[in-house]
């Protein structure tokens, strides 16, 4: 078993702060950008962000 500080990790695009890799991501990791589905829901859309 591998502790959870030797797991991959990322920051969220929404909030900020990092997550670590998750048994269910492992196909897709690389496409992970949220650590929640409440950050995916309340992302900012792009054109909102170049304001």
């Amino acid at each position: 078993m591998r502790k959870k500080s030797d797991l991959p990790s990322k920051l969220c695009v929404t909030c900020g702060l990092p997550f670590s890799w998750r048994k269910k991501w492992e196909k897709d990791w690389e496409s992970v950008k949220y650590c929640s589905e409440r950050c995916s829901r309340s992302r900012v859309p792009v054109s909102a962000k170049s304001l």
